[in-house]
């Protein structure tokens, strides 16, 4: 088959699927989350077959890529509950807010509803079929998902577990769209289709971002790399600190919200950086610091170059630069941050407060590791992606992000004079 004719026959297949997806009632789609759900739990060893294939057809793939690519019993389980979760969330379409009555006597409202037909692009991360697909559901969208070909089997594997698990619901089973088809025109031709698809979600590292950035002719909602920061001020809790920096690096180095660059006080330093590397090693990894960093730790660091502040690692590497003061520290993440999530750790409530304020990021923590930023964790129940645009919502988006406002006028007679 011509294959913008295969792309534009699913589009359309899953427009024509919006108005009864729209009018579904809260309550069939929570029965058919909890129904996807119960199909996970019941195929995860074919998933899990599928997805030993993926890796044995990539034997090559970098550690990193097999962390995302890989799955177990207990991913499985967990992103079963991912769907649970979303089911137990309010439902947002059709909510209604009051902006009361105006001079001329009509009441004014603001109700939320779908946005339509959302593509998705993503890469090696299964679990992202399962988190859109329930967010769409949930949120009376349809949806056109394209995965990478590392992870080919395991999407179609989980695809076909959730379409299953649909023909005993009332949700349209082609809602659910998934381009099996890795040719990279396929990206192209699905960022085209402005006809069907009304917004496009790119998930994965810059080459893939850019390119669906530069071929939408909709809407993109994305962010660029995920340099997060994590700055220990004057005075901080070393203890706290250690824990935060070592999970915020060590925990899942793969993934956006992962920590790529620490800022430490100079006041703190010599205490908090033998204990953070040592740490750092045992959990291997390679350290890369400032001129300063490597005078205090000489060994188990190498020399930062200039391109390591700006670098997205996603692997057991980090970046260390001891800095003068918080006002350092803001303006090296001012000129080095993608604007995703930055952490300061710190015991100065008054530079707590000028850290959340000035560091223009989707998400900034206090005391907190970056590795929160996450839907599930948000208890948004999963996430579509992490946004750092400014023209529509920002960090991790929910079922609520993927519905708009319309206004509502409740008049009895009014006119324009």
């Amino acid at each position: 088959m011509d294959l913008r004719q295969y792309i534009l026959e699913k589009t359309a297949a899953a427009q024509a699927t919006l108005p009864v997806m729209a009018a579904l009632s809260t309550d069939v789609k929570n029965k058919t989350l909890m129904a996807m759900a119960d199909a996970l739990d019941a195929g995860c060893a074919s998933i899990l077959q599928a997805n030993q294939k993926d890796l044995a057809m990539h034997p090559d793939a970098t550690a990193a890529l097999r962390r995302r690519l890989a799955l177990n019993d207990a991913n499985v389980k967990s992103i079963a509950q991912s769907l649970r979760d979303i089911a137990a969330l309010p439902d947002p379409v059709g909510s209604i807010e009051s902006l009361g009555k105006r001079p001329l006597g009509f009441e004014l409202q603001r109700m939320r509803v779908p946005i339509g037909v959302i593509g998705a692009i993503f890469e090696s991360r299964p679990n992202v079929v399962v988190e859109i697909a329930g967010l769409i559901l949930k949120s009376g969208n349809a949806c056109v998902l394209r995965g990478g070909k590392e992870a080919l089997e395991t999407n179609k594997a989980i695809v076909a577990v959730l379409q299953g698990a649909l023909q005993s619901t009332k949700v349209p089973l082609v809602y659910l769209q998934f381009i099996d088809i890795t040719d990279h025109d396929a990206v192209k031709v699905l960022c085209e289709d402005r006809d069907h698809v009304q917004l496009m979600i790119p998930r994965g590292g810059t080459t893939l971002i850019e390119a669906v950035r530069a071929a939408a002719k909709m809407p993109v909602l994305s962010h660029n790399k995920g340099i997060c920061h994590v700055y220990v001020d004057d005075g901080a809790d070393l203890d706290m600190a250690l824990k935060i920096l070592v999970n915020a690096k060590a925990q899942n180095p793969s993934v956006c919200n992962s920590a790529e660059t620490f800022l430490i006080a100079a006041s703190v330093a010599p205490r908090l950086l033998p204990p953070l590397i040592q740490q750092l090693d045992e959990k291997h990894v390679e350290v890369r610091g400032c001129g300063q960093t490597c005078k205090i730790v000489p060994h188990g660091t190498i020399p930062a170059a200039e391109e390591d502040w700006s670098t997205e690692y996603l692997d057991l590497i980090v970046s260390v630069k001891v800095v003068d003061s918080i006002d350092q520290a803001i303006a090296h993440i001012a000129k080095y941050s993608t604007h995703h999530s930055d952490a300061i750790v710190t015991n100065n409530a008054e530079h707590a407060e000028r850290f959340v304020r000035e560091v223009d990021s989707a998400a900034v923590l206090v005391n907190a590791s970056t590795r929160l930023v996450d839907g599930g964790v948000f208890g948004l129940g999963a996430e579509v992606g992490i946004s750092t645009d400014r023209t529509y919502d920002r960090g991790p988006m929910g079922v609520e992000a993927l519905t708009v406002r319309k206004y509502v006028v409740l008049g009895n007679g009014q006119i324009r004079e």
